[in-house]
Protein backbone atom coordinates (compact mmCIF):
# COMPACT_ATOMS: atom_id res chain seq x y z
CA UNK A 1 0.00 0.00 0.00
CA UNK A 2 1.45 3.35 -1.07
CA UNK A 3 0.96 6.40 1.13
CA UNK A 4 0.92 10.10 0.45
CA UNK A 5 4.06 12.07 1.28
CA UNK A 6 3.89 13.04 4.99
CA UNK A 7 3.45 16.80 5.36
CA UNK A 8 5.74 16.95 8.43
CA UNK A 9 8.71 16.03 6.24
CA UNK A 10 8.58 19.50 4.76
CA UNK A 11 7.89 21.47 7.92
CA UNK A 12 11.16 23.04 9.00
CA UNK A 13 9.83 25.14 11.85
CA UNK A 14 9.81 23.82 15.41
CA UNK A 15 8.39 21.89 17.17
CA UNK A 16 8.72 18.73 15.07
CA UNK A 17 7.05 16.22 17.36
CA UNK A 18 6.40 13.44 14.83
CA UNK A 19 9.85 13.75 13.27
CA UNK A 20 11.46 13.60 16.70
CA UNK A 21 9.47 10.48 17.60
CA UNK A 22 10.72 8.75 14.45
CA UNK A 23 14.35 9.84 14.87
CA UNK A 24 15.49 6.49 16.40
CA UNK A 25 14.24 4.67 13.30
CA UNK A 26 16.24 7.09 11.16
CA UNK A 27 19.35 5.99 13.03
CA UNK A 28 18.65 2.37 12.05
CA UNK A 29 18.06 3.49 8.46
CA UNK A 30 21.38 5.37 8.43
CA UNK A 31 23.27 2.35 9.77
CA UNK A 32 21.70 0.07 7.16
CA UNK A 33 22.50 2.54 4.37
CA UNK A 34 26.17 2.80 5.38
CA UNK A 35 26.51 -0.99 5.62
CA UNK A 36 24.91 -1.46 2.20
CA UNK A 37 27.28 1.08 0.64
CA UNK A 38 30.35 -0.39 2.35
CA UNK A 39 29.69 -3.98 1.26
CA UNK A 40 29.03 -3.18 -2.40
CA UNK A 41 31.56 -3.55 -5.20
CA UNK A 42 30.42 -1.27 -8.05
CA UNK A 43 30.50 -2.71 -11.56
CA UNK A 44 32.34 -0.44 -13.99
CA UNK A 45 30.70 -0.74 -17.39
CA UNK A 46 32.61 0.08 -20.60
CA UNK A 47 29.50 2.06 -21.56
CA UNK A 48 29.34 5.58 -20.03
CA UNK A 49 26.72 5.82 -17.28
CA UNK A 50 25.01 9.09 -16.41
CA UNK A 51 22.87 8.87 -13.28
CA UNK A 52 19.99 11.26 -12.69
CA UNK A 53 18.95 10.97 -9.07
CA UNK A 54 17.78 12.84 -6.02
CA UNK A 55 18.23 12.85 -2.28
CA UNK A 56 14.59 12.81 -1.24
CA UNK A 57 11.87 10.25 -1.72
CA UNK A 58 8.99 11.27 -3.94
CA UNK A 59 8.83 13.36 -7.08
CA UNK A 60 11.52 15.91 -7.84
CA UNK A 61 11.55 15.89 -11.63
CA UNK A 62 14.00 13.07 -12.39
CA UNK A 63 12.10 11.61 -15.34
CA UNK A 64 11.55 14.92 -17.20
CA UNK A 65 15.23 15.67 -16.56
CA UNK A 66 16.26 12.28 -17.99
CA UNK A 67 14.19 12.87 -21.11
CA UNK A 68 15.63 16.34 -21.60
CA UNK A 69 19.21 15.17 -21.04
CA UNK A 70 18.65 12.51 -23.71
CA UNK A 71 17.81 15.27 -26.20
CA UNK A 72 20.95 17.22 -25.26
CA UNK A 73 23.08 14.12 -25.74
CA UNK A 74 21.57 13.62 -29.18
CA UNK A 75 22.05 17.28 -30.10
CA UNK A 76 25.72 17.17 -29.12
CA UNK A 77 26.19 13.78 -30.78
CA UNK A 78 27.67 12.34 -27.61
CA UNK A 79 26.12 8.94 -28.41
CA UNK A 80 24.57 7.16 -31.36
CA UNK A 81 22.63 4.50 -29.44
CA UNK A 82 21.72 5.83 -25.98
CA UNK A 83 19.33 4.00 -23.68
CA UNK A 84 17.60 4.42 -20.34
CA UNK A 85 18.16 2.15 -17.35
CA UNK A 86 15.57 2.19 -14.57
CA UNK A 87 14.49 0.02 -11.69
CA UNK A 88 10.87 0.16 -12.78
CA UNK A 89 9.54 1.29 -9.40
CA UNK A 90 6.23 -0.32 -8.51
CA UNK A 91 6.46 -2.94 -11.24
CA UNK A 92 6.21 -6.69 -10.70
CA UNK A 93 9.07 -7.72 -12.99
CA UNK A 94 12.63 -7.26 -11.75
CA UNK A 95 14.36 -7.75 -15.11
CA UNK A 96 16.67 -7.24 -16.74
CA UNK A 97 14.31 -6.74 -19.68
CA UNK A 98 13.99 -4.41 -22.64
CA UNK A 99 10.66 -2.60 -22.45
CA UNK A 100 8.10 -3.45 -25.10
CA UNK A 101 5.05 -1.23 -24.62
CA UNK A 102 2.91 -3.67 -26.62
CA UNK A 103 3.80 -6.65 -24.41
CA UNK A 104 4.38 -5.10 -20.97
CA UNK A 105 1.88 -3.25 -18.81
CA UNK A 106 2.18 -0.88 -15.88
CA UNK A 107 1.60 -3.65 -13.35
CA UNK A 108 4.57 -5.51 -14.78
CA UNK A 109 7.15 -2.74 -15.12
CA UNK A 110 5.81 0.45 -13.49
CA UNK A 111 4.74 3.71 -15.12
CA UNK A 112 8.02 5.58 -15.68
CA UNK A 113 9.53 3.03 -18.10
CA UNK A 114 6.60 3.63 -20.46
CA UNK A 115 7.36 7.35 -20.62
CA UNK A 116 11.06 6.69 -21.16
CA UNK A 117 10.51 3.98 -23.78
CA UNK A 118 8.72 6.46 -26.03
CA UNK A 119 11.98 8.37 -26.37
CA UNK A 120 14.70 5.67 -26.37
CA UNK A 121 15.26 1.96 -25.69
CA UNK A 122 14.58 1.38 -22.00
CA UNK A 123 15.91 -1.40 -19.79
CA UNK A 124 14.16 -2.29 -16.53
CA UNK A 125 16.45 -3.97 -14.03
CA UNK A 126 16.40 -4.01 -10.24
CA UNK A 127 20.00 -5.22 -10.51
CA UNK A 128 21.71 -2.23 -12.15
CA UNK A 129 24.80 -4.28 -13.03
CA UNK A 130 22.67 -6.80 -14.92
CA UNK A 131 20.89 -3.92 -16.64
CA UNK A 132 24.17 -2.38 -17.76
CA UNK A 133 25.34 -5.73 -19.10
CA UNK A 134 22.15 -6.00 -21.14
CA UNK A 135 22.80 -2.53 -22.56
CA UNK A 136 26.27 -3.70 -23.56
CA UNK A 137 24.84 -6.79 -25.24
CA UNK A 138 22.39 -4.60 -27.19
CA UNK A 139 25.27 -2.41 -28.47
CA UNK A 140 24.07 0.64 -26.56
CA UNK A 141 26.78 3.28 -26.24
CA UNK A 142 25.38 5.51 -23.48
CA UNK A 143 23.31 4.68 -20.38
CA UNK A 144 21.07 7.28 -18.74
CA UNK A 145 20.09 5.87 -15.37
CA UNK A 146 16.80 7.28 -14.13
CA UNK A 147 17.19 7.12 -10.34
CA UNK A 148 19.78 4.91 -8.65
CA UNK A 149 21.88 7.65 -7.05
CA UNK A 150 21.92 5.65 -3.80
CA UNK A 151 22.46 2.32 -5.59
CA UNK A 152 26.13 1.25 -5.25
CA UNK A 153 25.98 -1.64 -7.72
CA UNK A 154 26.95 0.33 -10.83
CA UNK A 155 29.72 2.89 -11.23
CA UNK A 156 28.49 6.26 -12.52
CA UNK A 157 30.67 8.34 -14.80
CA UNK A 158 28.44 11.38 -14.13
CA UNK A 159 25.91 11.92 -11.35
CA UNK A 160 23.37 14.73 -11.70
CA UNK A 161 21.42 15.44 -8.54
CA UNK A 162 17.92 16.82 -9.18
CA UNK A 163 16.50 19.23 -6.59
CA UNK A 164 13.00 20.69 -6.43
CA UNK A 165 13.59 24.31 -5.45
CA UNK A 166 10.15 24.59 -3.85
CA UNK A 167 10.75 21.87 -1.27
CA UNK A 168 14.52 21.43 -1.23
CA UNK A 169 15.59 18.78 1.25
CA UNK A 170 12.60 19.17 3.55
CA UNK A 171 13.46 19.06 7.23
CA UNK A 172 16.94 17.65 6.38
CA UNK A 173 16.18 14.41 8.22
CA UNK A 174 16.64 10.82 7.10
CA UNK A 175 13.77 8.43 6.45
CA UNK A 176 11.35 7.94 8.13
CA UNK A 177 11.56 11.16 10.19
CA UNK A 178 12.30 13.11 7.02
CA UNK A 179 12.45 12.65 3.24
CA UNK A 180 16.22 12.11 2.84
CA UNK A 181 17.41 8.83 1.35
CA UNK A 182 20.93 9.38 2.67
CA UNK A 183 22.71 12.00 4.81
CA UNK A 184 22.67 15.38 3.08
CA UNK A 185 26.41 15.94 3.33
CA UNK A 186 27.17 12.51 1.82
CA UNK A 187 24.80 13.00 -1.08
CA UNK A 188 26.06 16.47 -1.97
CA UNK A 189 29.62 15.19 -1.89
CA UNK A 190 28.89 12.31 -4.32
CA UNK A 191 27.14 14.46 -6.92
CA UNK A 192 29.10 15.89 -9.84
CA UNK A 193 26.56 18.64 -10.57
CA UNK A 194 23.08 19.78 -9.59
CA UNK A 195 19.85 20.41 -11.47
CA UNK A 196 17.71 22.96 -9.63
CA UNK A 197 14.11 22.88 -10.86
CA UNK A 198 11.67 25.73 -10.34
CA UNK A 199 11.64 28.54 -7.82
CA UNK A 200 11.53 28.49 -4.04
CA UNK A 201 11.88 30.57 -0.93
CA UNK A 202 14.61 28.29 0.43
CA UNK A 203 18.16 29.30 -0.41
CA UNK A 204 19.14 25.90 -1.80
CA UNK A 205 22.26 27.10 -3.60
CA UNK A 206 23.80 28.17 -0.28
CA UNK A 207 23.82 24.51 0.78
CA UNK A 208 25.51 23.23 -2.37
CA UNK A 209 29.27 22.83 -2.76
CA UNK A 210 30.56 26.03 -4.40
CA UNK A 211 32.97 24.14 -6.65
CA UNK A 212 30.26 22.15 -8.44
CA UNK A 213 28.03 23.47 -11.25
CA UNK A 214 24.31 24.18 -10.80
CA UNK A 215 22.03 24.03 -13.84
CA UNK A 216 18.62 25.66 -13.49
CA UNK A 217 15.43 24.54 -15.21
CA UNK A 218 11.63 24.70 -15.00
CA UNK A 219 8.86 22.16 -15.57
CA UNK A 220 6.42 23.61 -18.09
CA UNK A 221 3.67 22.55 -20.44
CA UNK A 222 4.75 22.44 -24.10
CA UNK A 223 4.02 25.61 -26.04
CA UNK A 224 1.89 23.67 -28.50
CA UNK A 225 -0.46 22.47 -25.74
CA UNK A 226 -3.46 24.79 -25.64
CA UNK A 227 -5.73 24.18 -22.63
CA UNK A 228 -9.50 24.51 -22.82
CA UNK A 229 -10.15 27.40 -20.45
CA UNK A 230 -13.90 27.44 -21.11
CA UNK A 231 -14.68 23.98 -19.75
CA UNK A 232 -14.54 23.00 -16.09
CA UNK A 233 -12.48 20.01 -14.97
CA UNK A 234 -12.16 17.31 -12.36
CA UNK A 235 -8.41 16.93 -11.91
CA UNK A 236 -6.78 13.81 -10.49
CA UNK A 237 -3.22 12.60 -10.09
CA UNK A 238 -0.98 10.15 -8.29
CA UNK A 239 2.48 11.70 -8.47
CA UNK A 240 5.11 12.45 -5.85
CA UNK A 241 4.09 16.06 -5.35
CA UNK A 242 0.51 16.44 -6.58
CA UNK A 243 0.45 20.11 -5.62
CA UNK A 244 2.76 20.86 -8.57
CA UNK A 245 0.11 19.56 -10.97
CA UNK A 246 -2.58 21.68 -9.33
CA UNK A 247 -0.39 24.78 -9.49
CA UNK A 248 0.31 24.22 -13.20
CA UNK A 249 -3.42 23.83 -13.87
CA UNK A 250 -4.17 27.08 -12.06
CA UNK A 251 -1.39 28.87 -13.94
CA UNK A 252 -2.91 27.58 -17.20
CA UNK A 253 -6.28 29.15 -16.20
CA UNK A 254 -7.97 25.75 -15.96
CA UNK A 255 -11.28 25.89 -14.08
CA UNK A 256 -11.30 23.20 -11.40
CA UNK A 257 -14.63 21.78 -10.30
CA UNK A 258 -12.92 19.03 -8.33
CA UNK A 259 -9.46 17.89 -7.21
CA UNK A 260 -8.23 14.43 -6.19
CA UNK A 261 -4.69 13.55 -5.10
CA UNK A 262 -3.75 9.87 -4.90
CA UNK A 263 -0.52 8.30 -3.58
CA UNK A 264 2.55 8.35 -5.82
CA UNK A 265 2.47 5.69 -8.60
CA UNK A 266 -1.14 4.85 -7.68
CA UNK A 267 -2.75 2.29 -9.98
CA UNK A 268 -6.32 3.49 -10.44
CA UNK A 269 -8.94 0.92 -9.46
CA UNK A 270 -12.32 0.49 -11.17
CA UNK A 271 -13.87 2.02 -8.04
CA UNK A 272 -11.63 5.09 -8.34
CA UNK A 273 -12.63 5.59 -11.97
CA UNK A 274 -16.35 5.09 -11.34
CA UNK A 275 -16.24 7.85 -8.71
CA UNK A 276 -14.26 10.22 -10.94
CA UNK A 277 -16.53 9.68 -13.95
CA UNK A 278 -19.62 10.03 -11.77
CA UNK A 279 -18.42 13.32 -10.31
CA UNK A 280 -17.54 14.65 -13.76
CA UNK A 281 -21.02 13.82 -15.08
CA UNK A 282 -22.69 15.30 -12.01
CA UNK A 283 -20.82 18.58 -12.38
CA UNK A 284 -20.86 18.70 -16.18
CA UNK A 285 -17.06 18.65 -16.20
CA UNK A 286 -14.26 16.90 -18.07
CA UNK A 287 -11.50 14.85 -16.47
CA UNK A 288 -7.88 15.95 -16.64
CA UNK A 289 -4.69 14.26 -15.47
CA UNK A 290 -0.96 14.07 -16.24
CA UNK A 291 0.79 12.02 -18.91
CA UNK A 292 2.36 9.87 -16.21
CA UNK A 293 -1.05 9.17 -14.64
CA UNK A 294 -2.70 8.46 -17.99
CA UNK A 295 -0.31 5.55 -18.52
CA UNK A 296 -1.83 3.87 -15.46
CA UNK A 297 -5.39 4.11 -16.81
CA UNK A 298 -7.09 1.31 -18.78
CA UNK A 299 -6.24 1.63 -22.48
CA UNK A 300 -9.86 2.19 -23.50
CA UNK A 301 -10.66 4.67 -20.73
CA UNK A 302 -10.09 7.87 -22.76
CA UNK A 303 -12.12 6.39 -25.61
CA UNK A 304 -15.17 5.93 -23.40
CA UNK A 305 -14.85 9.03 -21.21
CA UNK A 306 -13.88 12.67 -21.97
CA UNK A 307 -10.31 12.99 -20.74
CA UNK A 308 -7.66 15.66 -21.21
CA UNK A 309 -4.00 14.89 -20.56
CA UNK A 310 -1.66 17.69 -19.52
CA UNK A 311 1.87 17.08 -20.83
CA UNK A 312 4.94 18.58 -19.16
CA UNK A 313 8.56 18.94 -20.16
CA UNK A 314 11.76 20.31 -18.69
CA UNK A 315 13.03 23.62 -20.06
CA UNK A 316 16.58 24.68 -19.21
CA UNK A 317 17.17 28.32 -18.34
CA UNK A 318 20.39 28.01 -20.35
CA UNK A 319 21.29 24.57 -21.76
CA UNK A 320 24.68 25.70 -23.07
CA UNK A 321 26.70 25.23 -19.84
CA UNK A 322 25.19 21.76 -19.28
CA UNK A 323 26.11 20.69 -22.82
CA UNK A 324 29.69 21.86 -22.24
CA UNK A 325 29.81 20.09 -18.87
CA UNK A 326 28.62 16.77 -20.32
CA UNK A 327 31.00 17.00 -23.28
CA UNK A 328 34.02 17.91 -21.14
CA UNK A 329 33.31 15.25 -18.51
CA UNK A 330 32.89 12.49 -21.08
CA UNK A 331 36.05 13.55 -22.89
CA UNK A 332 37.99 13.64 -19.63
CA UNK A 333 36.84 10.15 -18.59
CA UNK A 334 37.60 8.63 -21.98
CA UNK A 335 41.23 9.77 -21.98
Amino acid sequence: MRLNTPSFWYKTEKPQHIANMLAPFSCFYAAGHKLHQALATPYCSPVPVLCIGNLVTGGSGKTPTALSVLELIKEERLATAPCFLTRGYGGRLKGPLLVNTEEHDVIAIGDEPFLLAKAAPTIVSADRKAGAKMAESKAMDFIIMDDGFQNPGLHKMISLLVIDAATGFGNHRLLPSGPLREPLEDGLKKADAFVLIGEGSQNITALLPPDKPVFKAHIKTPREWIPDTKSSYIAFTGIGRPGKFKTTLEESKIKLAGWHAFPDHHVFTPQDLVKLVGEAREKGARLITTTKDAIRLPKDFSRDHPLDIMPVQLEWDNPGPLKKFLTATLKKNKT
